[in-house]
């Protein structure tokens, strides 16, 4: 049971660190006309490899041509290209081909 709590206070860490990280890029990435913040119904995809869910797949689909400049910033290049967050993407029949 003690091991079903680290893992679950590991994933809560990292999805809080997510949102921070999104938080405090998404003022650079609006320049761009891409807003990392739009993939918050992502989290639980992206961060625990659940299904993603309609919500998420619309945002993927709205942040598809931002998803390549999101792999090549180093502070979201972990999440975005991580096999749960390439999984969602696969899911939502998204294309990023970067």
């Amino acid at each position: 049971m003690a091991g079903i709590n680290r893992k679950g206070g590991a994933a809560a860490a990292y999805a809080v660190a997510l949102c921070a990280a999104l938080v405090l890029a998404a003022g650079a990435a609006d320049a761009a006309g891409c807003n990392p913040s739009a993939l918050s119904p992502c989290m639980s995809a992206i961060m625990l490899g659940a299904a993603p869910s309609p919500g998420c797949c619309v945002q993927l689909r709205a942040q598809q041509p931002c998803l390549c400049q999101y792999a090549r910033d180093p502070s979201y290049r972990s999440y975005v290209t991580s096999p749960s967050a390439q999984r969602a993407v696969k899911a939502c029949n998204v294309k990023a081909n970067c």
